[in-house]
């Protein structure tokens, strides 16, 4: 074995498929029973407290919990940790709101994009459609990259082995079982996340001893917990802004909102799961800024790990893998779902097919071909929290459009102008991965003319401009 990893590549690869078939065993057995097309999408509408609760917070926390805010955390400190956290957690808030009045007004749909159908036309019904499945396939690629880049780190397995198992697995349960399976896997993985979080958590912080404290940032970093460090609200700022935009598309949320038995479930569930999720994220960027502290010139995103394989163990890393097994596949199946009844749901208002056409079978055939472009993606091995931010820009551009026709009546062109110029603006804007420099300043206008301010926030003005000049233009329409 090589000596810079902490596990053979045999063992490894070994749990990656025991825990894999488990998981697709568990599905498979568990929806026998619970066949037909209601299941597929919404479990027949009667789930209740504890599944929809352990769903949703299973949904929302992958495998990116391991890395995103471990890595934002050094970026823009405790501003950034609090951002991503209640980013992270924001939609749940907002689905107690919007998901009384979707269920109210369209009770027997099944996704948000129907509902967009109604309130706008086909064109601009399409461009919804498709940057929400784009962005859920980017969701997608970056999960698969970041479990196989976890088992990597550890074992030095292939990129694309660990991704075509972890893919074939969950396809299987998912695209057999819909909502039904993702939900009840859901549900043990959610126990198994929260429990090895814990003692993982409870590991680093014996193991640092005093150094897991506010107070040893303070003393190496202090601009990490500076009320003066303005880093620390921009980073806030453009992780709240771009991780809330991009889950109130999410299609497995809105899944969710209406697979709830009752609204007074529903709404006790967000409550709850708004609750678990906030404090878990934080800790996860509050242990990005102890590992920093410790050592400045570690990897940045794999700051979780450094502090707690310093000796090497072997049944930590064998926790880990499971752990990270856990948040990815409860991820995953829930957009390998989400994507597919998008296709069923809305493939009849989108393609002029026979009637007699059966659109969950295309879906899967769909599916399996994002997944095996997901797989080409993954096994490439690219920045997971960049690929992250790139779907994020996608959402905020359209997130003030779509939302405000909820309770006002928006012109169909002026909605789509508003989404285009937002979106090409934040484009113009959004850096390049090496965070230099952006298209519009860098590129087609030298960076000498930009104050500092704005070549050091260029995330931060690309999400708003992205997000905020779409409601500029419908105002000024308007008026």
């Amino acid at each position: 074995m090589n000596n810079s990893y902490f596990l053979n590549q045999t063992s490894s690869l070994l749990l990656v498929i025991i825990i894999c078939l488990i998981f697709a065993i568990l599905g498979i057995y568990h929806s026998k029973k619970f066949q037909g097309i209601n299941n597929y999408l919404t479990a027949n509408r009667n789930i209740k407290l504890f599944s929809l609760t352990t769903s949703l917070v299973a949904s929302a926390l992958g495998a990116w919990i391991l890395f995103g805010p471990i890595a934002a955390a050094t970026w823009g400190g405790v501003g950034a940790v609090i951002g991503y956290a209640f980013g992270t957690a924001f939609p749940m808030i907002f689905l107690i709101y919007f998901g009384k009045k979707i269920r109210s007004e369209f009770p027997k749909g099944s996704s948000l994009i129907e509902f967009m159908r109604k309130k706008f036309g086909k064109s601009l019904f399409k461009l919804i459609l498709l940057m929400t499945i784009f962005y859920m396939f980017i969701f997608l690629c970056a999960e698969v990259t970041a479990i196989a880049v976890l088992i990597n780190y550890l074992s030095g397995t292939d990129l694309w082995i660990t991704a075509l198992i972890v893919l074939l697995a969950t396809l299987t349960y998912t695209l057999y079982g819909g909502l039904r399976a993702s939900i009840f896997t859901d549900n043990i993985q959610m126990v198994m996340i929260i429990l090895l979080l814990t003692i993982l958590i409870s590991i680093i912080s014996s193991s640092t001893g005093n150094n897991f404290s506010f107070a040893f940032i303070r003393e190496k970093n202090p601009q990490l917990l500076s009320y003066s460090y303005i880093p620390s609200y921009t980073a806030g700022l453009t992780f709240f802004i771009a991780v809330a935009a991009t889950n109130l598309f999410h299609q497995g949320n809105w899944q969710r909102v209406y697979a709830a038995k009752d609204y007074k479930t529903l709404k006790s569930a967000l409550i709850v799961s708004f609750f678990i999720i906030v404090p878990i994220v934080f800790l996860m960027g509050f242990i990005g800024m102890v590992s920093f502290s410790v050592d400045p010139s570690a990897r940045v995103d794999l700051g979780f790990f450094t502090l707690l394989l310093n000796n090497q163990t072997e049944l930590l890393s064998f926790i880990i893998i499971i752990l990270g097994l856990a948040l990815t596949i409860s991820t995953v199946d829930t957009l390998v779902n989400a994507i597919s009844s998008l296709f069923v749901i809305d493939g009849k208002a989108t393609f002029k097919l026979d009637k007699k056409t059966d659109y969950l079978k295309i879906s899967k055939y769909f599916i399996i071909l994002l997944s095996i472009i997901a797989l080409g993606i993954a096994s490439k091995g690219f920045d997971i929290l960049y690929l992250f931010l790139l779907a994020d820009l996608l959402c905020c551009a359209f997130v003030f459009t779509v939302f405000y026709s909820f309770y006002n009546k928006v012109n169909e062109k002026t909605a789509y102008l508003s989404i285009i110029i937002g979106l090409i603006a934040g484009f113009l804007m959004f850096p390049f991965p090496d965070f230099s420099k952006s298209l519009l300043v860098g590129v087609l206008i030298t960076k000498e003319l930009f104050s500092p301010f704005v070549s050091q926030s260029l995330l931060f003005l690309s999400f708003l401009i992205a997000t905020f000049l779409p409601a500029i233009i419908l105002k000024f329409k308007k008026i």
